[in-house]
C-alpha cells in the first residue's frame, strides 16, 4: 500500500505541473524560480548597499531613475526584437548579463561603475517583497508562455509562473541575510559585508540563462520571414495598446514613488537590518503562494477586469496604514496584506494583455505597453527620493497611494466597457467569465 505522504505528495505536484505544462514551460518555470530569486536578493540589499557606501535619497531616486530608462529601453527593443528574432535569445542573455552586474557589485565601489552596472543589471527595479520580477525580458517570457500555453489555460500558466516568481523572491529574500552588515560600517567594510549576497544573486541570474539554453521554439513560435523583414509597430493591438499607455502611466508613478525604497524605508523608519528584511519579505512570498495560483480562479469568478481594477484599489488604500503603523512587524503584516492582493492581480493583467494582443504582435504589446510608465516611474524615483529628504518619510506613500487608487478607477473604465465591446475576439476574456 502506497504511503499516504507521498501519495498526497505525488497529487500535489500533478496538480502544479499537470500535463499540458510541456517541457519548455517547464524550463521557463524553473528559470523564472532562479532568476526571481536573484532578483529577490538584489531587491533587498541594493539601496540598503548604497547607503551604506554614502548614496543619499535623492542620488538612490536618480540611481533609479537611470535604471529605469535603460530598463525601459532594453524591454522596448526586446518586445520588438523578439517578434522578429525568436523568444529564447533574451531569455539567455539577460540574466546573463544580471549575473555579470551581481559580480561587479560584489568588487565595486566608485559610483560611477554602480550606476552604469545597476542600470545594466536593473537593479533597484520591483517594489520591495516583489522584486523577483525578471526585468527587461518579461516581454519575451510573456511571450514564449503565451505561444506555449493552450488559450483556455493562458490565465492558469501566468499564475504558475507568478507562483514561481514568489518561490524564489521567497528564497531570495531569505539569502539577503547573508549580508551581514550593521549600522556604522566603513566604505570600505560595506563592500565586504554585502559581496556574499550579491555573489549569491550573481550564481543565481547566471542559472537562468543557462536553463534558458535548453529552450526550444517550434515553428508556432519562430518568426517567419515576413515577421523578418523589419520591425513592426503593432498596429493590429493599438486600440488595446494605448488603453494600457494611459492606466500603465499612472501606475507607473506610484511604482516609482514606493517601489524601490521599501526596503529603504523600514531601514530608515525602523532600523531594520538586511536580514530582518530579508525574512519579511520571505514571509510575504510564502504568503503569496496560494494568491498567486488562485488567480485565475478569482478571474473567471469576478471577471478579468472586476478583479484587476479591485486589486489596485486595495492595494492602493493600503499603503496608507502601511506607512502609518508604528512597528516594523505591523507595518509588515499590513504589507503582506497588500502583497497578497498584488499577487493576485499580476498574472491577471499579463494573462489579459497577452489574449488581447494579435499573436504575431505579442511581445512587442507587452514591452510598449509599458513604456510610457518607465517613464512616469522614472519622475516618481526622483520625486520620492526629494519627499524622503526634505517633507517626511511618509510623503512618497501616501501620494503613491493616491495614484495607485486612480489607476483603478482609469482601468475600469478604459477597459470595462471596451471589453464588453469586444467580447467575441479570440481569446478576449468576457467581464462575465
Amino acid at each position: 500500500m502506497p504511503d499516504p505522504v507521498m501519495h498526497r505528495l505525488g497529487s500535489w505536484l500533478r496538480w502544479l505541473w499537470p500535463d499540458w505544462i510541456d517541457r519548455e514551460l517547464r524550463i521557463v518555470l524553473i528559470a523564472r524560480l532562479t532568476m526571481s530569486a536573484a532578483r529577490g536578493i538584489a531587491g533587498v540589499v541594493t539601496a540598503l548597499y548604497l547607503s551604506a557606501e554614502g548614496f543619499s535619497a535623492i542620488e538612490l531616486g536618480f540611481l533609479f531613475l537611470c535604471v529605469t530608462a535603460v530598463a525601459a529601453a532594453m524591454a522596448s527593443g526586446i518586445g520588438l526584437l523578439a517578434d522578429r528574432y525568436g523568444r529564447k535569445p533574451f531569455l539567455v542573455t539577460i540574466p546573463l548579463l544580471a549575473a555579470v552586474a551581481a559580480v561587479v557589485y560584489s568588487l565595486a565601489r566608485e559610483p560611477t561603475v554602480l550606476f552604469v552596472f545597476a542600470a545594466l543589471g536593473t537593479f533597484g527595479r520591483g517594489a520591495g517583497a516583489g522584486g523577483g520580477s525578471v526585468g527587461p525580458y518579461q516581454p519575451a517570457e510573456s511571450a514564449f508562455v503565451a505561444d506555449r500555453a493552450p488559450g483556455s489555460r493562458r490565465a492558469t500558466a501566468f499564475g504558475r509562473l507568478a507562483f514561481m516568481s514568489s518561490v524564489g523572491a521567497l528564497g531570495g529574500g531569505l539569502l539577503a541575510g547573508l549580508a551581514h552588515t550593521h549600522p556604522h560600517l566603513s566604505l570600505a567594510a560595506a563592500t565586504t559585508a554585502y559581496r556574499p549576497a550579491f555573489l549569491a544573486a550573481a550564481a543565481l541570474a547566471a542559472a537562468a540563462g543557462v536553463l534558458a539554453l535548453g529552450l526550444r521554439e517550434d515553428r508556432r513560435q519562430a518568426p517567419t520571414a515576413r515577421t523578418r523583414r523589419r520591425l513592426k509597430w503593432p498596429r493590429r493591438s493599438w486600440p488595446v495598446l494605448w488603453r494600457f499607455w494611459v492606466t500603465n502611466s499612472t501606475n507607473g508613478v506610484a511604482i516609482g514613488l514606493f517601489g524601490p525604497f521599501v526596503s529603504y524605508w523600514l531601514y530608515l523608519r525602523f532600523g531594520a537590518t538586511p536580514g530582518e528584511i530579508g525574512l519579511l519579505f520571505a514571509l510575504v512570498n510564502l504568503g503569496s503562494l496560494v494568491s498567486t495560483l488562485s488567480a485565475a480562479g478569482i478571474g473567471r469568478k469576478l471577471g478579468t477586469v472586476r478583479a484587476i481594477v479591485l486589486v489596485r484599489a486595495v492595494t492602493g488604500l493600503l499603503l496608507v496604514p502601511m506607512v502609518l503603523a508604528p512597528s516594523f512587524w505591523l507595518a509588515g503584516t499590513i504589507y503582506l496584506i497588500r502583497m497578497l492582493a498584488q499577487r493576485v492581480g499580476l498574472p491577471l493583467r499579463q494573462s489579459f494583455t497577452q489574449d488581447l494582443a494579435d499573436p504575431d504582435e505579442r511581445a512587442s504589446l507587452a514591452a510598449l505597453s509599458n513604456l510610457p510608465a518607465q517613464g512616469t516611474m522614472a519622475g516618481g524615483q526622483v520625486l520620492a527620493g526629494y519627499l524622503f529628504e526634505e517633507v517626511s518619510l511618509a510623503a512618497p506613500f501616501e501620494l503613491a497611494a493616491a495614484f495607485q487608487f486612480a489607476n483603478a478607477v482609469l482601468y475600469g473604465i478604459l477597459f470595462g466597457r471596451w471589453q464588453r465591446g469586444h467580447a467575441d475576439i479570440e481569446g478576449a476574456p468576457s467581464d462575465d467569465a
